[in-house]
């Protein structure tokens, strides 16, 4: 694999550290600020939002752009938001930086995998795809755990600063090692992605999107202070318990995968939504145990992300038969949807948070989860219905 390729998975390290870190950090920054729990939670529900803009909007808008000089202007801009955080007097300044980097990594990632396979013979495509979304897989097992760490010894501050470092080194790497000539895809307007939107099937496997991944994120937004105040945990040890869930996501990514290839997308998320639901559940029932409470955490890990596969793949299939000229635009507004989810969750979260406590978060998240359930079966329904095959294969395959 090029050089040029390791530039863009540090990217994708570094962004999705920022991205996540947040959580671990959520009590320590609403102490410092002298907000609310929730009010810090929104530090999440805003980089999603940002995110959930800028894949679509943005990336229409720039579609011309030379992919090399969008791409630094990016990871500038990713850094300048860290900056920012670093520096952030007050909690509205931090929000700003939030939505800044939200709005650089939701462009990134819309672009990223077009720079990817340019840098590649065409066999050879998936595995750069692959290599680059490793960033964010490592970012999760290694980087929230260690800016976690980091957050909690030497302020939430010196976290910022550090992703900002790397912003720095894959800006470098980038100027370096990225050819000028690299190609890009062909630009959509936003026009064709609206059109996706009147695509009813789409639609809902949208709705499926964030409902699982928004369920999810109101119990995950909040899950520093449920380890902190519930379980007993000290701040410090949160690094470790976050350690804990990124190794289970990164092993959960893949059994997900293979769940889609072996049994067909439909069923795969009917398996991993009822089993994600079921574990939010008894997160009710096992916080206030150390030893239960990292059990439940491990095996919330494993499922939390791995409907991701089944999602991307179900969504390039349909669209391959609903919106076969747009199946691209498809595919990023599903991850434009993941984002609506956290947004949602984390800002649904902090509301329940505020009126019915932080125990209340993973049984209402277990519900929303099983909203997303019930419309997975139904999808599956439809499909049955439409003599769709089960096992379905589509030709385009996404590795978001």
């Amino acid at each position: 694999m090029p050089l040029a390729l390791w530039a863009l998975t540090l990217s994708a390290f570094a962004i999705g550290t920022t991205e996540f870190v947040i959580v671990g950090l959520i009590p320590t920054i609403a102490a410092s600020l002298q907000v609310s729990v929730p009010s810090a939670g929104l530090l999440v529900s805003l980089y999603a939002l940002g995110v959930a803009i800028g894949a679509p909007v943005l990336t229409a808008l720039t579609g011309r752009v030379p992919r090399k000089r969008l791409l630094l202007g990016l990871m500038a801009l990713f850094t300048l938001g860290n900056l920012v955080a670093w520096i952030a007097p007050n909690y509205a300044s931090l929000m700003a930086a939030r939505v800044l980097t939200g709005l650089a990594h939701g462009v990134f990632f819309s672009i990223g995998s077009t720079i990817a396979t340019g840098l590649v013979p065409k066999e050879k495509a998936a595995s750069a795809i692959a290599l680059m979304f490793s960033g964010l897989t490592v970012a999760l097992v290694t980087g929230v755990p260690l800016g976690t760490f980091i957050g909690q010894h030497f302020g939430w501050q010196a976290t910022f600063l550090a992703v900002a470092l790397l912003g720095v080194i894959a800006i470098a790497g980038s100027a370096l090692l990225v050819p000028k000539d690299i190609a890009g895809s062909k630009p959509s307007n936003l026009t064709t992605q609206l059109a996706v939107l009147k695509k009813p099937r789409l639609l809902l496997v949208y709705a499926m999107t964030t409902l699982g991944y928004g369920g999810s994120f109101i119990a995950f937004t909040y899950l520093a202070p449920i380890l902190q105040e519930v379980a007993g945990f000290a701040a410090s040890s949160v690094s470790l318990v976050m350690l804990v869930y990124g190794v289970s996501v990164a092993a959960g990514n893949i059994w997900g995968g293979k769940l889609a290839d072996r049994h067909g997308p439909v069923r795969a998320l009917q398996i991993v939504f009822a089993l994600l639901a079921l574990v939010l559940l008894v997160l009710s029932f096992t916080a206030p145990s150390k030893p239960l409470v990292l059990l439940t955490v491990l095996a919330w890990g494993a499922v939390a992300f791995g409907n991701v596969p089944g999602l991307q793949v179900y969504v390039v299939q349909r669209a391959e038969r609903d919106a076969p000229q747009a199946v691209d635009v498809a595919s990023s507004l599903n991850i434009a949807a993941f984002n609506v989810g956290i947004a949602l969750g984390a800002w649904g979260g902090g509301l329940i948070v505020a009126h019915l406590g932080l125990m209340a978060t993973p049984w209402i998240g277990g519900l929303i989860v099983g909203g997303a359930l019930l419309l997975t079966t139904l999808a599956g329904w439809l499909d049955r219905r439409d003599g769709v095959p089960a096992k379905a294969t589509g030709g385009a395959l996404a590795a978001h």
